[in-house]
């Protein structure tokens, strides 16, 4: 199986989902589980802090700031770490660090709920969402 990268919009889906056969808390439990290879970097790891930190969502997922670190270091334990490459631009700036880490391996793929990604053309990588990500046959069971 080829290594992914789970983008922050699918680990927040699946820690506020109400259902864990959901795509997004089953791939959140494949990566907490590490059942499958997965790519982070720095600039992922400290984006999925940002976001799980931000007041709205701690309401939602109801983690506290140290379950959070938690889960950020049992994701890291299970992750490949790799140092970005310069890739093409992406769809939107925000996303550029998505972009670069795409082009760090040979063969990632990206697992994301965004729909501007999803349609991006210049993609440095295949582009799944979860659905279609679980329906691939990646092993979360």
């Amino acid at each position: 199986m080829r290594a992914v990268v789970v983008d922050t919009n699918v680990v927040v889906s699946g820690l506020i989902t109400g259902h864990d056969d959901a795509p997004p808390a089953r791939i959140l439990d494949g990566m907490l589980s590490g059942r499958f290879p997965f790519v982070v970097s720095e600039a992922l790891l400290a984006e999925y802090r940002d976001v799980l930190n931000r007041p709205k969502l701690r309401k939602r997922h109801g983690l506290a700031p140290d379950e959070i670190e938690s889960l950020l270091v049992a994701l890291a334990h299970n992750a490949i770490v790799l140092e970005p490459s310069a890739g093409p631009a992406a769809p939107e700036p925000g996303d550029q660090f998505l972009w670069n880490l795409l082009v760090s391996h040979e063969g990632l793929c990206l697992v994301t709920g965004d729909a501007l990604l999803l349609r991006a053309r210049n993609a440095p990588a295949s582009v799944l969402s979860p659905a279609a990500f679980i329906s691939s046959g990646a092993k979360l069971q």
